[in-house]
C-alpha cells in the first residue's frame, strides 16, 4: 500500500525515564544543510515542511571528540543511506525500463 509523504512525530514520557521524541521523515526532506555559527559551533539542520531537526555539539559548546564520532557515523550513514538510494532507484528504473518494452 502506497502512502502520501508524511512526517512522523512521537513523544514517550515515562515515569522515572527522560522524555523521548522520534521524528521520522517519510516526506522529502526539503533541505538539509551544515554551517558553523559565528560562535564556531558547528551544526546540521534536516528539514521539512512539517519538522526540523538540529545536530549541534554536546551542550552547544566546544566540539570534543565524542562530537567527532557522532558526526562520523551521521557521514557514513548518509552515505550508506545515498549508496542504497542510488541502486534502488536504478533498479527501479531497469524494472521500468523492461516493464515498458
Amino acid at each position: 500500500m502506497a502512502r502520501g509523504p508524511y512526517t512522523h512525530v512521537s513523544m514517550s514520557i515515562d515515569p522515572g525515564q527522560r522524555p523521548r521524541i522520534g521524528i521520522s521523515f517519510y516526506a522529502s526532506i526539503t533541505r538539509a544543510r551544515a554551517r558553523v555559527l559565528e560562535s564556531g559551533r558547528p551544526y546540521l539542520v534536516l528539514e521539512s515542511d512539517e519538522a526540523d531537526v538540529t545536530v549541534s555539539t554536546t551542550g552547544a559548546g566546544p566540539v570534543t571528540a565524542e562530537d567527532l564520532e557522532i558526526a562520523r557515523e551521521i557521514f557514513n550513514a548518509a552515505a550508506r543511506y545515498l549508496a542504497d538510494c542510488e541502486r534502488l532507484h536504478a533498479e527501479q528504473h531497469a524494472q521500468a525500463t523492461d516493464s515498458a518494452a
